[in-house]
């Protein structure tokens, strides 16, 4: 990471809802925004709320309840970066949160400033008999109640908090009388401090009877929280709020007006408020924050002067420009019990960063006045449900059962087919679900994506003993990513993959390209392509470094779709040996099987070229019925390069030792082709959970794969083993009988899982 990255653009990820979600957590990993440990605990599940430590938190459990935690990007509050984490389970949220940090921080970002975070403790006091006595004994006396208070928590009194000062009001009562009420005013420092609170006003009861004469009834404090208040503001020219068909004075002015109409009209102001909180309410979730407490905050603060009002200000600047404002009650801690009893909480706050809990509230501010610019923005322009639509879509695939391996391929097309219905998103997973079992109901546009496609795959036996000239089983996962190549006038080759959040222009220089740009790079310059412009544009349908072959499969496609733009009539040998030199450069010592398979897409036997110059040995596997698996695919990055080249370092250091393994595992891929093509899965499984074993004596296992293996295993697969090249990445189980109950335990733990047949 860059010195200018890391203080300039850390929270700026551009097109991050793309990305997979393995890829994000890899993404703000690689940022510094999450330690290794964290790392591992998003990517595994590990985070989320156990249902023994649930039954410890509330009475009666009986099960955990999950809702989304999604990442607020682009946020700049007072010359700092954040990403904010959101508990939400409403669409449309974290993209307006982040779309509008986005253009706060082109203008210099958030500037927030906050009071201290002071908790109001009240005691109320009645039949007091005389309280004009009863009102100055406690306001001379104020040390002593004071010092009272604080005793009860020394500790929070060396922190620089506890109690700081002592208010005295006096309400009539309906029936007749006075009532008097004592306000503690608590400096509660980094904790939300309700019980700190309560028991400060428990413990001065006695001696505020004593004072007063009087009877203390309520003891407890005020959610009211004005003596913390947060006021965020923001400033943007009118020229940045252009676009969509509207100039940027008039979305100005239409947001003015619109903030107008909530501060005269309260039923206008009970929704624009609602809006401010959407942003609030998914910090304080994902904080651990007392939502409900801040929700009553704000809403009385509203309502201070006798009217409910908006919370917000957006007025025209000496220069024409935007301004807001929020003016908000914020109490919020970042110490107390949900740190202890909710892991994700404690997750959430050392990836948001803050420091202090006037630090959170700042955060939270900016987040309330961002939420509450992005939704008037809609409002006065294209609308609030236009820019819903790709968000919708998502939750309709959902409910039409797209599973996490087809998800994002499902909502792709189905935005693509304006029916955003329920009915339209369950014929669309019927069809990725066939394409993803080999079967295709031919139309015009599948046959085109068939041609410029990449299979991805599995390696059924003989990972890594491959390198070294042992026999190896691959098999296809149908269309795993397909390109399409398309004219431009952009003087260049422009790369873009959506899904993986990658987009560049390829440097004519091989010696400017980066390992990614070399890669891809040799398909243009081998087919003098270069100086030509053009877009192309990739759709992985497999995770990214999962062991799954997508490498492959991308420079296949890339190259099967400049073929076909260009009328390259290029053979598949010829595909083949292009996507191989890919490969070298990719891994440094490519075996050749990733590549084949991705061209050929068949089930095969292999063994690489005894020499150079020399062909492999490929032989197709004609099988007699399909081979049922399932794919678990573990969150965590497979480096190939790497793992072959620690396995390359170990088999130098002893030659002797690691071409034994080399040779069982040899021995073991050729009595599985017997067994597949005698259809004995017994068998086959066995030599599937041997091989493993071998595999982890390379030491190329994870402890997620090693998790994967066992679920597949306890929930009835006759063989699992790792696929590809390990360190993370992917298993494939064999199951014949049950393939949804293993495919469905890898997803309880937090895994995905992929159903395919081979074959």
């Amino acid at each position: 990471m860059s010195a200018e990255l890391s203080s300039a653009e850390r929270s700026r990820f551009p097109a991050f809802y793309k990305l997979s979600v393995s890829d994000r957590v890899r993404i703000i990993h690689e940022r510094g925004w999450l330690s290794s440990e964290d790392y591992q605990s998003l990517v595994s599940g590990e985070h989320t709320l156990k249902i023994h430590k649930a039954d410890k938190m509330i009475e009666n459990v009986v099960g955990v309840m999950g809702l989304p935690v999604g990442l607020g990007l682009n946020f700049l509050v007072n010359g700092r970066d954040y990403i904010v984490p959101l508990v939400v389970e409403e669409p449309s949220i974290v993209a307006a949160l982040s779309s509008a940090a986005k253009v706060v921080r082109g203008t210099g970002g958030f500037t927030v400033e906050s009071t201290e975070p002071v908790l109001i403790g009240q005691v109320q006091v009645v039949d007091v008999p005389h309280l004009a006595h009863a009102k100055a004994n406690l306001l001379q006396r104020k040390d002593e109640l004071l010092n009272l208070a604080n005793s009860l928590h020394p500790q929070m009194v060396a922190r620089g908090g506890g109690a700081q000062d002592l208010e005295v009001h006096v309400h009539a009562r309906a029936e007749g009388g006075d009532m008097l009420v004592v306000h503690l005013l608590v400096d509660t420092r980094d904790a939300m401090g309700a019980n700190l609170v309560n028991t400060m006003c428990e413990g001065v009861a006695s001696l505020v009877e004593t004072m007063t004469g009087g009877r203390v009834f309520l003891r407890i404090l005020s959610n009211l929280t004005d003596r913390s208040m947060v006021r965020a503001r923001c400033v943007i020219p009118a020229e940045q709020l252009t676009g969509k068909g509207f100039a940027g004075e008039e979305v100005r002015d239409g947001i003015m007006l619109a903030n107008e109409f909530a501060s005269i009209d309260p039923y206008r102001a009970a929704t624009h408020n609602k809006g401010i909180m959407n942003g609030v309410d998914a910090v304080a979730l994902a904080t651990g924050n007392d939502w409900r407490a801040i929700e009553a905050a704000a809403h009385a603060y509203a309502a201070r002067g006798g009217r409910y009002t908006s919370l917000t200000r957006w007025y025209k600047g000496e220069k024409g420009e935007l301004i807001g404002e929020l003016d908000i009650p914020m109490k919020v801690g970042i110490v107390g019990g949900p740190l202890q009893s909710n892991a994700t909480v404690a997750l959430d706050l050392r990836l948001l960063g803050v420091k202090t809990a006037r630090e959170l509230a700042e955060v939270m501010g900016a987040v309330g006045l961002a939420q509450n610019f992005s939704a008037l923005r809609a409002l006065v322009t294209e609308g609030i449900q236009q820019g819903h639509m790709t968000l919708h879509a998502r939750s309709v695939a959902v409910a039409a059962g797209a599973t996490a391996e087809i998800f994002d391929t499902v909502v792709e097309r189905l935005v693509e087919s304006g029916e955003i219905k329920i009915w339209k998103a369950q014929e669309i997973v019927d069809q990725v679900r066939k394409e993803s079992r080999g079967v295709f109901e031919p139309t015009e546009q599948s046959a085109v994506d068939h041609r410029a496609c990449g299979h991805g795959k599995i390696i059924l036996l003989g990972e890594h003993a491959v390198v070294y000239g042992s026999h190896a089983i691959a098999a296809p996962v149908p269309l795993a990513v397909r390109a399409i190549a398309q004219d431009t006038k952009s003087g260049g080759v422009d790369m873009l993959i959506p899904r993986w959040g990658v987009e560049y222009r390829l440097h004519r220089d091989p010696a400017h390209r980066d390992s990614f740009q070399r890669s891809l790079g040799i398909i243009f310059d081998t087919l003098e392509l270069t100086e030509r412009s053009m877009r192309i544009e990739v759709f992985p349908n497999v995770p990214r470094a999962m062991g799954l072959g997508g490498s492959a499969a991308m420079a296949v496609a890339v190259i099967r779709a400049l073929d076909q733009h260009y009328k390259l009539s290029l053979s598949d040998e010829e595909i083949n040996a292009l996507a191989f030199r890919c490969e070298e450069v990719a891994h440094g010592s490519a075996s050749g099987i990733d590549n084949t398979v991705a061209t050929y897409g068949k089930p095969l036997l292999y063994k690489r070229a005894s020499k150079p110059g020399d062909a492999p040995m490929v032989r197709e596997l004609n099988l007699p019925k399909r081979i049922p698996l399932v794919i678990g695919i573990s969150g965590k990055e497979s480096l190939t390069a790497v793992t072959v080249g620690e396995v390359r370092t170990a088999w130098q250091r002893n030659p002797t030792l690691y071409d034994g393994i080399f040779q069982q595992i040899d021995s073991l891929t050729l009595q599985g082709m017997e067994a597949m093509q005698q259809y004995d899965l017994e068998r086959l499984g066995d030599l599937m959970n041997i091989c493993h074993g071998l595999l982890n004596a390379l030491r190329v296992s994870s402890w997620e794969v090693e998790e994967l293996v066992q679920i597949a295993r306890e929930h009835g697969a006759l063989g699992a083993k790792l696929t590809g090249g390990g360190g993370g990445g992917s298993i494939v189980a064999l199951c014949p009988q049950n393939r949804e109950k293993v495919a469905a335990a890898m997803r309880d733990a937090g895994y995905q899982a992929m159903e395919v047949d081979i074959g």
